[in-house]
């Protein structure tokens, strides 16, 4: 694995003067990443050895805005926030129709003693049109993407935009269904051969610092990542209504008004830090996924979601902030119709911390229906009259370790003054909002209601017996080893992910029984776990930090590194759970596009 920008040049130009004739490289990649923090540089190195150098920028030969708007019609629609998963557009039918064979005319008439040519950016190995001397893929993370979205950056192919809301929607729905499938067809075809020499990842999160290996290595990498716990690299966000405790705990940038979310994990929106020879590399947590499911998942898990994480971990964090907005995730069946989405968002509420009056709103009131809801939120959005939730919905107490399930179908929302540690199944968008008291979101504009979305989805029978009988949990205690317990927290036959506390004072032996699971540090100070086949892969959190562990990690123990007693949230998989939601991408015996070259 090497790192830097004047290393990158040098193996360039090393690798060109080894070869007789012109020189052709492809460095694809991913929308957001800088090709000219690597491309400048080798030019002036080219400049000074005398090489004559020249490029092409895929994103030159995209069909124009309009065209592209018209053809995707369908995905982006002309709802501001939602739109329908592209999961059968591919990568060239963002390209204009010639652009293939006017790039292959160009690549071959790069003659002998030409200098060297590359042509970069999304898509590079699919008009490259004859076969490269060297071939990269700078990869860039979804979380950079965002902050480039604050910047005005919109998706591929779409030009600058001022609307985060909508950018983000077209990623969502268009750009990373397209694209993310074609980087694991890249890696696929680029890894998946001995003889394919001269191929590699780079690592463009740091632009100024960026990092590369062989493709082939980075596999080896992901796979022996897979054999030990991990946690991925957080991901902090602010938000209207976003709190204080999260911005101070984990030390977040002082001009940040608040934080309202953590994400800890999100499949598809976290990244990992793997450290390789001192060297730090920072890729997707998706691309462990796809390289190793077995290993994290587990066989039945596998069987159930493919090599899609199935749970996720996150914060809301309305301390010293604002209440979430009233609002409903949708049914399966609707999920699947409407947006062409495999999964929907299962979801529940841990209350870590509160403060005194802090409130939890689940549930329709008895005797009140979606429908009768939704034309008081109407009438309050007409008259600009606030609405009283409490005459509505189900008001409770917030208390602290409570954990309250909800359902798709169930309104629901936390109040002002909350830590909520959200455990759910790993979606993150699908979020009918219903009221949200006349605010207005940080941009100045109204906050995207939801209402025809949520008048399909929401589910009378969640009413306060319903509540009451089922989706505020009641612990009861399964397991003792000395003086630590574990209790159970939360199962249903409509929730995917099972959730328990583990009330840990010493040590705590256990296995993995063949599927991951997933631990958080809800209470105490520092906890280590030692899996028992490698100590040497122990790891070691703190308070509020999460941590993943493989199926294939087998036995393992807990050990409390605190002088006061532990408490750690634990997440896997229902053991009742059999209905497979599969992504669209899952094949296990799929071979990359014949496309790429």
């Amino acid at each position: 694995m090497q790192q830097g920008t004047n290393l990158w040049c040098s193996f360039i130009l090393s690798a060109y003067q080894e070869t007789a004739g012109s020189f052709y490289i492809t460095l694809d990649g991913t929308h957001g990443a800088d090709f000219s923090a690597l491309l400048g540089p080798l030019r002036q190195a080219c400049d000074k050895e005398g090489i004559p150098f020249s490029s092409d920028f895929t994103a030159d030969y995209v069909k124009p805005e309009g065209e592209l708007r018209s053809e995707m019609a369908a995905y982006l629609t002309d709802n501001r926030a939602f739109g329908y998963k592209a999961n059968d557009v591919r990568p060239m039918q963002y390209f204009q129709n010639k652009a293939k064979a006017f790039l292959e005319k160009k690549a071959h008439e790069h003659t002998p003693g030409g200098g060297i040519y590359v042509l970069f950016g999304p898509g590079a190995s699919l008009l490259a049109g004859r076969e490269p001397n060297l071939v990269f893929f700078a990869d860039y993370s979804r979380e950079n993407q965002q902050l480039r979205h604050a910047q005005r950056m919109g998706s591929f192919g779409f030009g600058e935009s001022d609307d985060k809301v909508e950018t983000y929607k077209h990623c969502l729905f268009l750009e990373w269904p397209v694209w993310e499938p074609y980087r694991q067809d890249w890696l696929t075809l680029n890894g998946g051969h001995p003889d394919k020499k001269g191929a590699y990842y780079m690592d463009m999160n740091r632009p100024e610092a960026p990092v590369w290996l062989p493709v082939v290595t980075l596999k080896d990498v992901l796979r022996q990542a897979a054999k030990q716990p991990f946690r991925v690299k957080p991901f902090f966000a602010p938000g209207i209504w976003g709190g204080q405790y999260l911005k101070e705990l984990c030390d977040l940038p002082e001009e940040w008004a608040n934080c309202a979310w953590s994400f800890e994990p999100i499949a598809p929106e976290n990244t990992l830090l793997l450290e390789v020879h001192r060297i730090p590399l920072e890729v997707p947590f998706t691309l462990l996924m796809e390289e190793a499911p077995y290993e994290i998942l587990g066989e039945r898990n596998v069987g159930l979601f493919g090599n899609y994480f199935p749970i996720r971990f996150d914060y809301l964090d309305t301390m010293q902030g604002g209440e979430l907005s009233l609002q409903v995730h949708p049914l399966q069946a609707y999920v699947e119709s409407t947006f062409n989405e495999h999964m929907t968002q299962q979801e529940s509420y841990y209350i870590m911390r509160n403060e005194q009056g802090a409130k939890v709103y689940l549930g329709l009131k008895e005797g009140v229906t979606g429908e009768k809801l939704l034309e008081a939120v109407e009438h309050a959005h007409s008259t600009r009259e606030p609405l009283t939730l409490s005459s509505y919905v189900n008001e409770y107490e917030s208390e602290r370790g409570n954990l309250y399930l909800i359902p798709p179908g169930t309104v629901h929302c936390s109040g002002g003054d909350n830590l909520v540690l959200e455990i759910s199944s790993t979606t993150w968008w699908f979020t009918f909002k219903i009221y949200d008291y006349l605010r207005l979101d940080a941009d100045g504009k109204p906050r995207p209601m939801n209402p025809e979305h949520a008048r399909h989805n929401i589910n009378d029978a969640i009413d306060t017996s319903a509540v009451e009988r089922g989706l505020i949990a009641r612990p009861i205690v399964v397991s003792r080893q000395g003086r630590s317990t574990e209790e159970m927290l939360g199962q249903r036959d409509d929730l995917l992910f099972q959730v328990s506390r583990l009330s840990l004072q010493d040590t705590w032996h256990t296995d993995t029984r063949g599927e991951f699971v997933m631990y958080n540090l809800v209470e105490g100070e520092h906890v280590r776990l030692v899996p028992a086949n490698n100590e040497a892969a122990a790891v070691e959190w703190g308070y509020a930090e999460a941590y993943i562990v493989p199926a294939s990690v087998g036995e393992y123990r807990l050990e409390n590194l605190s002088n006061t007693p532990c408490t750690l949230i634990a997440a896997r998989v229902n053991p009742a759970w059999n209905l497979p939601l599969l992504p669209p991408s899952w094949n296990p015996g799929k071979e990359a596009s014949h496309e790429i070259h």
